[in-house]
C-alpha cells in the first residue's frame, strides 16, 4: 500500500471538485483503476473520502469524481436517509480509516424527496418499508415549507443540510473529529443534466475553499 500522507480535509475536497469539473468537461483521467491499483489497494484500503449519497442509480460517485480503486468510501441509502447502520458505517471511514472528508450527495429529481412531498400534499402513501424511508425525508420537507421554500432545487438543498446536521448531531465520533480538524463534512447537490456537483452545506472547511 502506498505511503503517501493522508490529505488534509481541504485536498481532499479538492482532489473532488477536480475529478467532477473533468467528468463535467467529458474529460475524465480514470485514475487508480488499473491492475497496480488493484494489487497495491488489496491489503488495505486508505480512502480520502466517505460518502453518504443516495441509492439513485445515476449517482455513481467513482465516475462523478473521477476517482478509483481504494478512492472512496461509500454508502448509499434511497433518499440519503441515515439510520444506525449508515452512522456506523460513516464512524468507521472517519475513525479506522482516517478519511479526512465526509460527503452528504444529493441530487435533483430524487424520487424520494418527490415521494415524501407527495405523500405530505396530496396523502399518497406508501406500502412496506419504503414508508420509513419517507418517514426519515419527511423532517426535511417539513423543515423547507417552514421556510417558504417551494421550488425542487432548494428542497433538497434543504434536505441535504438536514443530513449533515443529522450526522453532526448524532455521531459524536463525527463531530469531534469535526471539531479537531481531522475531518470536514459537506454537503452537496448532484444536477443529473450537466453533471455538476454544487456545495450545498460545509462544517470544517476553511471559507475560502468551501467558496
Amino acid at each position: 500500500m502506498s505511503t503517501s500522507p493522508t490529505p488534509t480535509p481541504s485536498e481532499a475536497f479538492e482532489l473532488l471538485l477536480s475529478g467532477n469539473q473533468r467528468f463535467v468537461a467529458g474529460a475524465p483521467e480514470h485514475p487508480n483503476q488499473d491492475a497496480a491499483r488493484r494489487a497495491e489497494t488489496a491489503p488495505a484500503q486508505r480512502p480520502f473520502a466517505a460518502f453518504f449519497g443516495c441509492s439513485d442509480s445515476r449517482l455513481a460517485a467513482e465516475i462523478i469524481f473521477d476517482r478509483g480503486l481504494g478512492d472512496l468510501f461509500v454508502v448509499r441509502t434511497a433518499g440519503h436517509v441515515a439510520g444506525p447502520e449508515v452512522l456506523g458505517s460513516i464512524e468507521y471511514a472517519v475513525s479506522v480509516l482516517d478519511c479526512p472528508l465526509v460527503v452528504v450527495l444529493g441530487h435533483d429529481k430524487c424520487g424520494a424527496v418527490a415521494a415524501t412531498r407527495a405523500a405530505l400534499t396530496d396523502g399518497v402513501g406508501a406500502t412496506g418499508y419504503v414508508r420509513d424511508v419517507i418517514e426519515r425525508v419527511t423532517p426535511s420537507v417539513l423543515a423547507a415549507r417552514a421556510a417558504g421554500l417551494t421550488e425542487e432545487d432548494d428542497i433538497i438543498a434543504e434536505h441535504i443540510r438536514h443530513t449533515v446536521d443529522l450526522l453532526m448531531d448524532r455521531s459524536r465520533v463525527i463531530a469531534d473529529q469535526v471539531a479537531a480538524g481531522r475531518t470536514a463534512v459537506v454537503g452537496l447537490s448532484y444536477r443529473l443534466s450537466d453533471g455538476s456537483a454544487q456545495v450545498v452545506t460545509t462544517r470544517g472547511l476553511p471559507s475560502e475553499v468551501a467558496a
